[in-house]
């Protein structure tokens, strides 16, 4: 048998028989690698151990080493979830079942309505099916021969007739469950090192509220039970931390169903939290350039005519009518974003060379229509406030422009603490602009990127239909990454609105215009930072810095002059009065995550001290008020 020349990720070749897989080239580099071998890549294609060779193909081993692995383990477990229930529930037909990150799921319809107490016998038999490793049999079907093996199953009969006429489809089959699935698998069920099923949830076929309301499962699989148990410690250090908890123990903001879904209340100390973080960050913008506006809630439906969210956006609007008198009617919608209202105050004046760039910023509440089933506390609300800013520039400014906000960006996380990445998303299939444009957008936001000295990600084809994009996204305190700040380069508004600037040669001329967010949405950041923090703010963010603790109510007296000389310098301080013992002030403190307690008796009031209890680090000493003051606020 002849033989074929394939190449391997380091630029070397490898000859193999003609008609050798995956798994065979896998032996010929080396017996250890074959045994670690799960699945393929050929010329960037994830491909079965099976998959046989053709002459000149670019293959890489993958291993549970590579980046694809988990992804491709936690797709094989959703088949041995799906044929496991199968084989409990022979009624059941099948929905889609993909990997997620984290695991998988699956959606399925069977004629008992499932309770978490199901989910161990599923989970037994998914275990005998793993220790009988079983293999992941692939066939190739016309779209007909598909059709018809999969009679009564309605849901994979709907997906095989969105298909092209004349498309070979794949199958996979283990033990009882065959899939319509494009693949690949790992090679048996026995490398499915550990497993967990998580929770039981509904969900409509393809996520329209008008079609039936199938089952789902969530589950989570890794390559060995150490892994499986840090995420499942993981989690639990999640759900510790989950600020939705924290909020109501905390007494930060709450959820009223009354109210609406995703219209978070701010409770006092709440309010003061988003109010000290922008007024911070307020500060540091005035000292960066930046001019703040205050803009409408709402306009006239023209506005989003122009800017085109009538037509793109509507259905994630909020659009109501004014009877303006006279008989005129006129449509209103409440702003999903900031944008127009700044290019109307740029539109306000004439604007020169000279005044650019202009830089103008607003914490401004926007309203969303979301889905009521993506709420999630603050992480994801139909109300919320961005730190919003939109610069105006020449084409040569946006390079130095882009480079300052990245120092934005950096000041601001060093500030909280966090880790970050950034990724550039560059010009989709269907934009608009001159391809000029946008080869100079995205050149300014790589090359600003650059002279920061960060490395980032590129996201081909993934930036808005207007324009490139920065996306920096940070690590919190237990790894987890969330997508904050973004830099956004408009090409759409300046010319749906018309906006121009005088050259110096005294000519007309479109502005660049930048969209960025530093914080992103207010609410979604005091989210993170709660979890970040797991309630244990930093002093100075802290809504309560101290409080003052009376040993006997003959101390109360004492204890109101040193919270008023205290909050005199600007301390945020309260005094603990009711009628219980000093211990049970003091755990409760603890348990507000106070970050000092200020114990007053005899002796402190004589001497006009306070003895100072820190959170972490318990006693520390007395001091007087002046010190004590100066020591928090220069911390």
């Amino acid at each position: 048998m002849p033989d074929i020349t394939v190449k391997l990720p380091d630029g070397s070749e490898k000859q193999v028989p003609e008609g050798a897989t995956v798994l065979d080239l896998a032996n010929a580099i080396g017996p250890r690698l074959a045994q670690a071998a799960l699945a393929g890549k050929v010329d960037g294609a994830l491909v079965d151990i099976e998959r046989v060779l053709s002459d000149g193909d670019v293959v890489e081993i993958v291993t549970d080493k590579s980046p694809e692995a988990l992804d491709l383990l936690r797709h094989s477990s959703a088949h041995v979830m799906a044929e496991a229930i199968k084989a409990l529930h022979p009624e059941a037909t099948f929905g889609v079942g993909p990997s997620i990150e984290d695991g998988f799921y699956y959606d399925f319809k069977i004629d008992t309505q499932l309770t978490p107490a199901d989910l161990a016998a599923i989970e037994e038999r998914m275990a005998q099916i793993i220790a009988e490793e079983r293999t992941f049999d692939r066939a190739e079907l016309t779209k007909l021969e598909a059709h018809d093996l999969f009679e009564g199953d309605p849901f994979k009969q709907e997906l095989i007739d969105e298909l092209p006429e004349g498309e070979i489809i794949s199958i996979y089959r283990e033990g009882v469950f065959t899939d319509l699935c494009r693949g690949p698998h790992v090679p048996h069920t026995g490398r499915i090192g550990a497993f967990k099923l998580m929770k039981l949830a509904g969900a409509y076929w393809r996520g329209d509220s008008s079609r039936p309301m199938l089952q789902r499962i969530y589950g989570t699989a890794w390559f060995t039970q150490k892994d499986l148990d840090d995420h499942l410690e993981r989690i639990e250090e999640a759900e510790r931390r989950d600020h939705r908890k924290l909020g109501r123990e905390l007494d930060l903001f709450s959820l009223h169903e009354n109210a609406g879904a995703g219209l978070p209340l701010y409770h006092p100390k709440g309010a003061r939290m988003l109010r000290i973080i922008q007024e911070w960050l307020r500060q540091e913008l005035y000292r960066r350039g930046y001019d703040e506006v205050i803009t409408p809630h709402v306009y006239k439906a023209d506005v989003w005519k122009t800017s085109g969210h009538w037509d793109n956006y509507r259905e994630n609007m909020y659009f109501f009518q004014i009877d303006e008198g006279g008989g005129h009617v006129n449509d209103y919608g409440i702003k999903p974003m900031n944008c127009p209202g700044h290019i109307m105050v740029f539109q306000n004046d004439l604007r020169s060379y000279r005044d650019l760039p202009m830089r103008l910023f607003e914490f401004g509440t926007v309203y969303r229509h979301e889905l009521s089933g993506v709420m999630h506390g603050l992480m994801r609300a139909r109300g919320f406030t961005q730190d919003d800013a939109h610069i105006f520039c020449m084409p040569d400014q946006v390079h130095d422009e882009v480079i300052a906000m990245l120092d934005l960006v950096d000041y601001v996380n060093g500030v909280f603490g966090f880790e970050y990445t950034a990724e550039v998303s560059t010009k989709p299939e269907k934009s608009i602009g001159s391809d000029e444009d946008w080869e100079h957008a995205t050149d300014s936001l790589k090359s600003a990127l650059e002279a920061r000295g960060m490395e980032y990600e590129i996201n081909e084809g993934d930036g808005a239909f207007y324009g490139p994009k920065i996306d920096i996204k940070l690590r919190d305190a237990i790894g987890r990454t969330w997508q904050t700040a973004t830099i956004q380069v408009d090409f759409n508004n300046p010319e749906r609105f018309d906006i121009t600037y005088r050259t110096a040669e005294n000519t007309e001329a479109r502005p660049f215009m930048l969209h960025r967010t530093i914080l992103g949405s207010m609410e979604r950041f005091l989210g993170i930072l709660i979890e970040h923090y797991a309630g244990a703010f930093p002093a100075w963010l802290a809504p309560v810095q101290a409080v003052v603790i009376p040993i006997a109510d003959r101390h109360l007296e004492h204890c109101d002059s040193v919270r008023a000389r205290l909050a005199a310098t600007g301390l945020r301080v309260e005094v603990y009065a009711d009628q219980e013992p000093m211990r049970v002030k003091i755990a409760k403190a603890q348990q507000q995550k106070v970050p000092y307690m200020l114990v007053v008796g005899d002796k402190e009031v004589e001497a006009d001290v306070v003895s100072v209890r820190e959170r972490t680090r318990g006693d520390i000493g007395q001091m007087g008020l002046d010190d004590f003051a100066k020591s928090v606020l220069e911390a």
